[in-house]
């Protein structure tokens, strides 16, 4: 029987695992599911997608935001940060195995030519170490720091043996470790405790009415064991029907849950009804209410203090009360970006480019969640290699905000090569930069062997905007005055 080890919830500092194994004379570690996983990670991502693929500039950054969640999730686990970057320093091997799960896990943005913004890269990330921090317990900076080979047993418990004892006793400590162990058991099980009659709780039965499987609601038990004790009538099935009552559909209802189960231990008349009344005020649309909550759970989670910190920033920058609330709705994610952090630096930015980072921020949010180092300034270099000046490129963006959130090696640079092909200017993409937005295969090489069998020229945005009908319909005209 394998042995899951787990101090997250008691408070446990890394150090105190010398104390623990000393305490231990079998440790089991399954170690084989691990590494095969990890190798294959590193060997191949879903049978075709390499980091070989991934630009230079964009995989350092990666490399970095990676190391950032590490470093992060160490420290919670009570490390130092003088330990923590010790290990990280360590710990190549496994960086660049995070960044491979990262590029397997978003492989499809990465085909359509959206990169991940540091908050998709903490939500790729940060479940995936936990699941490591239950099945490795107290040896995981072993498992991290030999990456990709097994620690052997023998080496960990030298280097046991040669850290300095810390005062704290066995007996103070094992208890506590075991004390936190086994409230996380007993929360999960009571997702299979079953009543006198021979039913499973009131609670389970609740969630699993609204469309959870049970297999879904362990799984947030083990991300969040307080879940498993919130009360039906006082906390879950009040929220449940707050959320129904704004016009949630209920089949979203276990998608929202599994993404923010703590939704369910706030108040309703301390917080969340406080938050959303604050949101309202902003002009955030009653009727979008579903979608937003939809769209990104944590919304309501967060204090009015957070929220007014981003809300004053979009003032900041030149938003009007209007467009502020279109943003939230649009990409309610904006208010987990850090202003000082994140938001502030990239609108000075594209400052710097000589953006309106108002009119930016209103048509596309997204932007401000992309890595300065690993999305916008390679991008920007591109389109200077290729012979356009920094005016060209402030205007190709202003033109088309989403366009710094496309891959260069699976976007930008397929389409300008085939752009080179065909019988433009450069300068048409400054004025329709809209053509990275297009499907290379199913749009743009379509339309134009048939704008080329036609014998006619289209401006650029004619070829690839029209609907179908009206381009078929303006290659008549174009082809009728030829002839005539």
């Amino acid at each position: 029987m394998k042995t899951f080890i787990s101090f997250r919830s008691a408070g446990m500092p890394f150090f105190s695992r010398t104390i623990f194994l000393q305490s231990r004379t079998k440790l089991i570690v399954p170690q084989h599911v691990f590494f095969s996983r990890a190798m294959n990670a590193e060997s191949r991502i879903n049978g075709s997608f390499s980091l070989r693929l991934v630009p230079p500039t964009l995989l350092a950054a990666e490399k970095e935001e990676a190391k950032a969640v590490l470093t992060l999730f160490l420290k919670k686990q009570g490390l130092s940060n003088a330990v923590a970057a010790r290990s990280i320093n360590k710990s190549d091997a496994f960086i660049d195995h995070l960044v491979s799960r990262l590029h397997s896990i978003h492989k499809s943005r990465y085909l359509v030519g959206r990169e991940l913004t540091t908050l998709e890269i903490r939500d790729a990330l940060i479940p995936y170490l936990e699941t490591l921090l239950e099945e490795y317990g107290l040896i995981l900076v072993d498992v991290v720091e030999n990456f990709p080979e097994p620690p052997a047993k023998e080496k960990i418990e030298e280097n046991i043996q040669k850290q300095p004892v810390i005062e704290n006793s066995v007996t103070s400590v094992s208890p506590t470790i075991r004390t936190a162990e086994s409230r996380k058991l007993k929360a999960l099980a009571r997702i299979s405790d079953v009543s006198p009659t021979g039913k499973l709780p009131s609670h389970i039965v609740y969630l699993v009415e609204l469309g959870m499987e049970i297999e879904a609601i362990r799984e947030v038990i083990r991300r969040f064991p307080a879940f498993a004790y919130y009360s039906l009538e006082g906390k879950i099935k009040p929220v449940v029907e707050f959320l129904l009552d704004l016009g949630v559909p209920k089949t979203d209802i276990p998608t929202i849950l599994t993404k923010r189960p703590q939704l369910c231990g706030i108040s309703l008349t301390e917080n969340l009804i406080p938050t959303m009344a604050f949101l309202e005020d902003l002009g955030v649309d009653k009727k979008q209410w579903a979608k937003v909550i939809y769209r990104f759970p944590p919304l309501l989670t967060y204090s009015r203090q957070k929220l007014k910190a981003t809300v004053d920033f979009l003032y900041e920058m030149g938003l009007s009360a209007d467009n502020v609330s279109k943003v939230i709705t649009r990409c309610p994610n904006i208010i987990s970006y850090s202003v000082e952090d994140k938001l502030r630096p990239t609108a000075d930015y594209f400052r710097s480019l000589d953006v309106d980072v108002a009119s930016l921020l209103h048509r596309s949010p997204q932007t401000f969640g992309l890595s300065i180092e690993g999305n916008l300034k390679p991008v920007t270099e591109f389109f200077l290699e290729k012979g356009y000046s920094l005016g060209d490129v402030a205007t190709m963006i202003s033109r088309y905000g989403a366009l710094y959130t496309f891959s260069l090696p699976d976007n930008l640079m397929p389409k300008w090569e085939f752009f080179l092909t065909m019988d433009y200017p450069t300068s048409e993409l400054v004025k329709f930069p809209q053509y990275f937005g297009y499907s290379l295969e199913s749009r743009i090489k379509p339309r134009y062997e048939i704008m080329m069998k036609s014998g006619v020229q289209l401006l650029l945005n004619q070829m690839l905007s029209l609907s179908g009908i009206n381009f078929q319909k303006l290659l008549e005209k174009k082809m009728q005055k030829k002839v005539k």
